[in-house]
C-alpha cells in the first residue's frame, strides 16, 4: 500500500492538470478561433502563444495519467490497461497536431504583417484552414479519444474496485456522452461550444476532478492493489471456508 500511495497522488495531480490545461488553453485560444482573419489583422499572438503552453501541459498530464496507472492497472487486466494507454498516448498526438495549427498561424501572421506584397485572400484561407483542422482534432482528440480513454479506465476501476463504485460510474456514463456527443457533433447535430455540448461533457468533467480528488485524498483501496483479480477470488473463498458457521 505504501509502494501505491505516490502513485495514486501523482497520478490524481496528472488529471487536475488536464483540466486546467484544457480550459485555460481553451479560453486563451479565443481570439484566434472566434475572431475572423486573425492571420490578417492585428493579432494577439502572446496569449495564443501561453494557450499552446497549457495545451502542452494538458498533453504532458495526459500521458503522464496513462504511465503513472498502467503498472496498477495491468495487474486487474493488461489488455485493457494497455488499451487505456493507447487511447491516452493517441488523444495526446491529436491534440499537439492542432495546437501546432494555431502556432503555425501566428508564425504566418508575424511573417507576414506589414508586407504590402502578401496576398490577403490567400492568407486568410490558410488560417481557415489551419482553424479548421484545429477544430477536428479537438474533436477527435477531447472528445472521442478521451471518450475512449475515460471507458476503458472507469470499467477497470469498477471491475476491480480500486476507487468506490459511484466514481466508475460515473466515468462510464461520462465516457459514453462524450462519444455520443462526438458523433452528434461530426454530423452537425449542434456545435461542439455549443450549450448542448457544454453540458454533455459535464460528465466526463466530473469524472476526472471527482477520480483526481479521491486518488489524491485517499488513494486506491487495497484489495485492488495487492492482489490480481484471480487471486482475489481465491483469498475471498478461503475466508469463507475458515469463517466459523460456514
Amino acid at each position: 500500500m505504501k509502494l501505491s500511495r505516490p502513485t495514486a497522488v501523482t497520478a490524481g495531480v496528472f488529471f487536475l492538470l488536464t483540466e486546467v490545461g484544457a480550459i485555460v488553453g481553451a479560453a486563451l485560444y479565443n481570439p484566434i478561433l472566434k475572431g475572423a482573419d486573425y492571420i490578417t489583422g492585428a493579432g494577439a499572438d502572446d496569449r495564443i502563444l501561453l494557450g499552446a503552453l497549457f495545451e502542452l501541459l494538458l498533453v504532458i498530464a495526459a500521458v503522464g495519467t496513462a504511465v503513472t496507472l498502467y503498472p496498477i492497472l495491468k495487474r486487474q487486466n493488461e489488455g485493457v490497461a494497455l488499451a487505456f494507454v493507447a487511447a491516452r498516448l493517441l488523444e495526446a498526438v491529436v491534440i499537439l497536431v492542432g495546437t501546432l495549427s494555431l502556432v503555425s498561424i501566428v508564425t504566418l501572421r508575424r511573417q507576414f504583417d506589414g508586407d504590402a506584397d502578401a496576398d490577403l485572400t490567400a492568407l486568410s484561407t490558410i488560417g481557415s484552414s489551419l482553424v479548421a483542422l484545429r477544430d477536428w482534432t479537438f474533436l477527435f482528440g477531447p472528445n472521442f479519444a478521451l471518450g475512449a480513454a475515460s471507458l476503458l479506465l472507469a470499467s477497470l476501476m469498477y471491475s476491480s474496485r480500486l476507487v468506490p463504485r459511484p466514481i466508475a460510474v460515473l466515468g462510464l456514463v461520462g465516457g459514453t456522452l462524450i462519444l455520443i456527443s462526438a458523433v452528434a457533433v461530426m454530423f452537425g447535430a449542434y456545435e461542439q461550444m455549443s450549450t448542448v455540448g457544454l453540458l454533455v461533457a459535464l460528465p466526463v468533467f466530473a469524472w476526472e476532478v471527482t477520480l483526481a480528488v479521491w486518488l489524491i485524498v485517499k488513494g486506491f483501496r487495497p484489495v485492488g492493489i495487492l492482489t490480481a483479480p484471480a487471486t482475489r477470488s481465491r483469498v475471498a473463498a478461503a475466508a469463507r471456508t475458515s469463517t466459523p458457521g460456514r
